[in-house]
Order: C-alpha cells, then sequence, then structure tokens
C-alpha cells in the first residue's frame, strides 16, 4: 500500500496546506467510504461539516464556504484536484498485452504505425492505416479502406465499417459501432428500398464514445463528430449529422440525420432530436426533451416540444394548480347556476302578476274624476 505525506499531495495539486506537512495517506475516497489515513473530498458547505465526522484524516476544500475542522487543502477546483490525487493512489491499469499479437486477424496491406498493440482475435482489414501508440483490443473489427489516429484506444467488440476515419487521442468503449448503413428507405412499388450509402463516419481528435454507442455512414458525405465532443453509452446519431467541437451527449440521446449541433451544445438523458434540424453553439437540452426545430445559440430548453427553460416551468407552475382551479371553477358555475334559476323563478313571477292585471276588466266608477263629470 503506496502512502504519501499530505504536504506532497498539497504541492501535487497545487494547493494550501492547514495541517501537519508529515500526515501519511495511504488512499483517497469519497465521503461515504472513507476512514482513518484516507483523503476525501468536500466541494459544497455541507459536505464540509460531514467530513468532520466520517473519520478521515484530511479533506480537499474549496475556499469559497468555511472549511472543515480537520486537516485540509483549499483549492480552486476541488473536483479536478481530488482526481489527480486519486490517480497518484489508483495509477491507469496497464495493458495486458503489448506488441502484435500472432492470434490477430491483420490483412498484409494494412499498416501499423510504431508502438501499437494489436490484441488477440482482433480483425484488420485492407488497407487500414493504425497510427502510432495506439491500442486495438482483442476482438475489435477494424473493416478495410479505416484510418485510425495516434495514441487511440479502441476496446474489444468495437467495429469500424469501411472507410471510417478516427483520430488522435480517441477512446471507443466496447460496443462501438462507426459507419452502419443509415436509415434510410425509398418505398418503390410497395417495398421500402434502402438508399444509397456512399459516405462514411469522421471522428475527430480527442473524441471519447461510450459502449454500444452508434453512428450511422452518410449517404453521400461524412457523418462528422467534431473535436473534443465526448458521447456517453448507448447513444445513436443518424446518419449525415454533424455533431459540433466539445458536444457533452448523455446516455439514450438519439440524433435523426442531417441534424447540425454547434460548438459546447449539451445533451442530458434520453433528448430526442428531430431531422434536418440545428442547434447553435452552447445550447443547453434538458434530460428527456423533443426537439422539433432549430434552436439558437445560447439557449436552455426543455420539455417537449422543447421550448426555453422559463416558459416551460411557468406552465408548469400552472398546470400545479389545476386541480384547485378547477374546484373554483365548479364553485362559480354553481354560484352562476343558481343565479340563473333564481332570476328564472324570478320572471315567472312577474309574468303571472303581468297577465292577471291584463285580464281585470276596467272599473271606471273607481276614478274620483269620473264620478264628479257625471
Amino acid at each position: 500500500m503506496r502512502s504519501i505525506t499530505l504536504g506532497d499531495l498539497a504541492a501535487h495539486v497545487k494547493g494550501d496546506l492547514n495541517g501537519p506537512n508529515d500526515l501519511l495517506i495511504h488512499a483517497a475516497k469519497i465521503i461515504r467510504d472513507v476512514g482513518p489515513g484516507e483523503i476525501t473530498f468536500a466541494d459544497r458547505p455541507r459536505l464540509a461539516k460531514q467530513a468532520e465526522h466520517c473519520g478521515a484524516s484530511a479533506v480537499l476544500t474549496s475556499s469559497s464556504f468555511d472549511p472543515p475542522k480537520i486537516p485540509h487543502i483549499i483549492v480552486k477546483d476541488v473536483a479536478t484536484a481530488f482526481g489527480l490525487i486519486v490517480e497518484l493512489f489508483n495509477p491507469p491499469s496497464q495493458h495486458r498485452f503489448s506488441g502484435i499479437s500472432v492470434a490477430a486477424h491483420i490483412s498484409p496491406t494494412a499498416q501499423i504505425g510504431a508502438g501499437s498493440t494489436i490484441g488477440p482475435g482482433a480483425v484488420i482489414g485492407d488497407h487500414v492505416v493504425i497510427g502510432a501508440n495506439s491500442v486495438i483490443h482483442g476482438g475489435a473489427h477494424i473493416m478495410a479502406g479505416s484510418k485510425v489516429g495516434d495514441s487511440t484506444v479502441i476496446f474489444p467488440q468495437v467495429v469500424l465499417y469501411e472507410d471510417t476515419i478516427v483520430g488522435d487521442h480517441v477512446i471507443l468503449h466496447a460496443g462501438v459501432v462507426l459507419g452502419a448503413y443509415g436509415f434510410g428507405y425509398n418505398t418503390i412499388d410497395g417495398r421500402h428500398t434502402l438508399t444509397s450509402q456512399l459516405g462514411n463516419v469522421e471522428v475527430h481528435d480527442y473524441v471519447e464514445i461510450g459502449a454500444n454507442t452508434t453512428i450511422d455512414r452518410g449517404t453521400y458525405g461524412p457523418t462528422v463528430i467534431g473535436e473534443g465532443t465526448k458521447i456517453d453509452n448507448m447513444v445513436m446519431v443518424g446518419h449525415n449529422c454533424r455533431i459540433g467541437r466539445h458536444n457533452l451527449l448523455c446516455s439514450q440521446v438519439g440524433i435523426a440525420g442531417s441534424t447540425t449541433t454547434g460548438d459546447y451544445v449539451v445533451m442530458a438523458g434520453q433528448v430526442g432530436v428531430r431531422d434536418h434540424v440545428t442547434i447553435g453553439n452552447a445550447v443547453q437540452i434538458g434530460a428527456q426533451a423533443g426537439v422539433a426545430g432549430d434552436i439558437e445559440a445560447g439557449a436552455h430548453v426543455v420539455g417537449t416540444p422543447a421550448r426555453p427553460e422559463r416558459i416551460a416551468m411557468s406552465e408548469v407552475v400552472a398546470l400545479s394548480r389545476m386541480p384547485d382551479m378547477r374546484k373554483r371553477v365548479r364553485v362559480i358555475e354553481r354560484q352562476l347556476k343558481a343565479m340563473a334559476d333564481d332570476g328564472s323563478d324570478a320572471s315567472d313571477s312577474n309574468d303571472g302578476e303581468s297577465g292577471r292585471s291584463e285580464g281585470k276588466p276596467a272599473d271606471c266608477s273607481a276614478n274620483p274624476e269620473s264620478t264628479s263629470a257625471a
């Protein structure tokens, strides 16, 4: 078990130490699991209070609130700093194989860059190019004409269809499929006929794609995933889409064909986007939203159909008041009905009096003037 002094940890994350420099720490854990000899983090006041009683020997925290009354390191970005400390105690596992496995199936026309590793059972097709220092795990299948850049990692059961292009420093997790035929059909004489699928998929540098995500090839040109974009597990990107740089697409997002997104777009879980939509830069789309039209840059939208968050929230508030409003409307309806019934009764009474007056014979003798005149 590796031990590191609290002073060395503070230096590693460029933080301000408040506690003994020589205190030994042998693990970094979240506050729920931490114990003696271990460090945790508190990035909000509530956690800072909990940290005082959780058993941790030290805590990584922020200057934006009162620190816990135990040894602590103050940093600007708690999450990033804690990640650096976790990596010190849990270095990334080394690849269990290196070089090119004799059990890999590699076309004689393929080119493998210096320092790259090809695992057992991997299939590398004709005229495939693999850059330097990349890792292709066993069971991955890279079909003819595809290109993979430098320092890219492709995990087991990934499939790259023909002519797929993957950039440098890309990570493709297990089950990713790039370049399958898009869902495009013409109905001819009562039969659905697949349209041309002559394009490919291009994944730019520093992209990470989660397990079992699928990205379809373009009809005639490429489907593009922009630099630095991160895609979660089980996401579907349709043919001809162009996803911008540094997008974040959470689990179960579905994007229909020919949609374009700007840079720094965020789509929360289960967002659905219809085809031929344009989404501007820095748009944020809430979970389970349904996007049916273009969205301007910088907008925050939620709901189905997706609309500005302020409008959607006011609708939610109004909807929550509906039961009470219905009760009040029913009371008003009863009051109006009672008023109408009372008015009808009064009208019937007046009609009866009028009828009796009209039917009574005139009594001239009752008129004093008539009597005196006689």
